[in-house]
């Protein structure tokens, strides 16, 4: 065991001599920081694996507006690198810090040996003077679960997982006060969640900025557990009965309920894009609601209460917000939505069943 490590850091230190050399020679985490753009990449890689550039494949995953992701497969070896953007593929300005991968990186690795087997990837290396990390690929495969949810293929049994693995993160994480001290800083979550979802939000609904208010201070205050920050369908990649959980990038410690709220959220903005699966979505809901709640002894009082209000300030936000859900493009979908969630503001349900039985044929 000693020897493999020994052998992978000195692996590591040969990569990340060649990777500077590569983006052209010493770099500092902001300065002359080497991107990570397709053709580059092919560079890049062929200094870590070695061997012929032209056996390595690459190609493009989807990392958001926040990242660049890439596969990469080279002779046995298939694993992906990830690197931070400090300008977000938005219209609007949107920046973020790119030292967040960092963060990321390390809660990964924290929280792997927690979790269930392939819950999260596993860290190979971090290349800390270019805001980029290798990880574990999910298998080939694998979906996303948003990408099943959108095609109908809704299984209340990986609705479960999600809500046991998130009650595996917030039991886990209150048990351990050094994670609330490693994971305090709420930046990147201020930068990449409450600005762009909440404030913005706020600023096109005026008479709104006392909920949305009690929202941002609710989020920065309670200090609860891990929070993953994107708790969302596309971050879970699914292959059979396993699910990786993927994209740790806005984790800090803070308020367990927007996890739940934003699952739950997205499963809500699809049972209006998609009405015919509406039963099918509230399934899906209620398994990972029961499935947090089952899992955690002690969640805190009025948990569900506390989901329900960040979700309907998140509906809000994915209509009006800086990152608005792509899949509802049509004008009348989104006044339907936003009219929905302006109802949830004025008069929560006192469940996630009765939200759903809210939401109009």
């Amino acid at each position: 065991m000693k020897s493999l490590q020994v052998r992978r850091w000195a692996r590591c230190y040969r990569y990340l001599r060649a990777a500077a050399k590569v983006s052209g020679g010493p770099v500092c985490y902001h300065r002359h920081l080497f991107e990570l753009t397709l053709p580059a990449a092919h560079e890049y890689v062929k200094a870590h694996c070695g061997g012929d550039a032209g056996a390595i494949q690459i190609r493009e995953l989807g990392g958001g507006v926040s990242n660049t992701v890439l596969l990469v497969e080279c002779g046995s070896k298939r694993f992906v690198l990830k690197q931070s953007l400090g300008k977000l593929r938005v219209e609007q300005e949107w920046l973020s810090d790119r030292m967040r991968i960092h963060r990321e990186c390390a809660a990964m690795d924290a929280l792997g040996p927690h979790l269930p087997p392939e819950s999260v990837p596993r860290i190979l290396f971090e290349d800390q003077a270019n805001c980029i990390f290798a990880m574990s690929a999910a298998p080939e495969r694998a979906e996303t679960w948003k990408a099943l949810l959108l095609r109908g293929d809704i299984d209340t049994g990986v609705a479960a997982r999600i809500g046991q693995m998130l009650g595996c993160i917030i039991g886990e994480s209150r048990k351990r006060p050094d994670w609330k001290a490693r994971f305090s800083d709420q930046t990147v979550f201020d930068q990449l969640r409450l600005d762009p979802y909440y404030r913005t939000t706020a600023q096109r609904h005026p008479g709104l900025a006392v909920f949305f208010d009690r929202l941002i201070q609710k989020a920065r205050t309670r200090r609860i557990s891990l929070v993953h920050g994107d708790w969302s369908p596309k971050n879970f990649l699914v292959n059979g009965g396993s699910v990786m959980a993927i994209d740790f990038e806005v984790v800090h410690y803070g308020d367990a309920a927007f996890d739940a709220a934003f699952l739950t959220n997205h499963l809500v903005l699809k049972a209006f894009y998609r009405p015919h699966w509406r039963s099918g979505y509230r399934s899906a809901a209620l398994a990972f609601r029961d499935a947090v709640m089952d899992t955690v002894r002690e969640l805190p009082e009025g948990f569900e209460q506390d989901t329900i209000e960040h979700l309907a300030g998140l509906l809000l936000a994915r209509i009006d917000g800086k990152s608005p859900a792509e899949y509802i493009q049509e004008e009348a979908m989104k006044a339907r939505v936003r009219t929905f969630g302006l109802g949830l503001v004025a008069d929560l349900p006192s469940s996630i069943e009765e939200l759903f039985d809210r939401i109009p044929e």
